[in-house]
């Protein structure tokens, strides 16, 4: 995968960071929407996602999700291997979560103890989070989701295309994506003020 010595600087983070997590790792099963992040497939079968385009959505995701107030924002995860790098990705820019199992009505149930008006959802994978997604739709709230190439992305707005399984490549995804919502804020100014390591992130 070679890349340009400008494509290297445009990256949020050191291009070796992201191989060494396999935020670039698919599986090898893929669906036709997700067929165009997909930057080649291995011998064995195995996808490999465009790391370019990996990393433009991540920017454009962090800009996304900074136009919202912090509560305005509702992160959702039901992989275990997620849980928490997306719990403390909501903690550090100030939106709502629910890891673990998501209850139907959270977001359409005016009579649910727990009900949230969250003006965006989300999610760590279109599959797991599927009943989110689908509430989300009903109330009429936007989504973004991360998802890997086996993932569909029916109901979703904005597809972060990443390995969503891996704890590591999730760490990574979430921990880049709370320091680039935080800068796009006008939270913090620069990479150095972000006082948070990937392995805050992990499991």
């Amino acid at each position: 995968m070679v890349r340009t010595k400008t494509e290297s600087v445009n990256m949020l983070v050191p291009l070796e960071k992201y191989l060494k997590a396999g935020i670039h790792l698919g599986v090898k099963f893929k669906t036709k929407l997700m067929s165009k992040f997909i930057y080649k497939i291995r011998e064995d079968g195995l996808t490999i996602l465009n790391m370019q385009e990996i990393n433009n959505r991540l920017k454009i995701a962090a800009k996304m999700l900074a136009r919202y107030k912090p509560e305005e924002i509702f992160v959702v995860c039901r992989r275990e291997n997620a849980k928490r790098a997306a719990k403390k990705f909501a903690e550090i820019v100030g939106a709502q979560y629910k890891v673990g199992r998501y209850l139907p009505g959270t977001l359409t149930n005016t009579e649910y103890y727990d009900f949230k008006e969250p003006s965006i959802l989300f999610a760590c994978d279109t599959w797991g989070d599927k009943q989110a997604i689908a509430d989300a739709v009903r109330a009429n709230i936007p989504v973004i989701s991360l998802a890997s190439s086996n993932n569909t992305t029916k109901y979703v707005d904005f597809i972060i295309p990443c390995n969503n399984k891996g704890k590591k490549s999730t760490a990574l995804v979430y921990w880049v994506l709370a320091r680039e919502v935080l800068k796009e804020r006008g939270d913090i100014k620069s990479d150095k003020e972000f006082n948070y390591k990937v392995e805050d992130f992990e499991k």
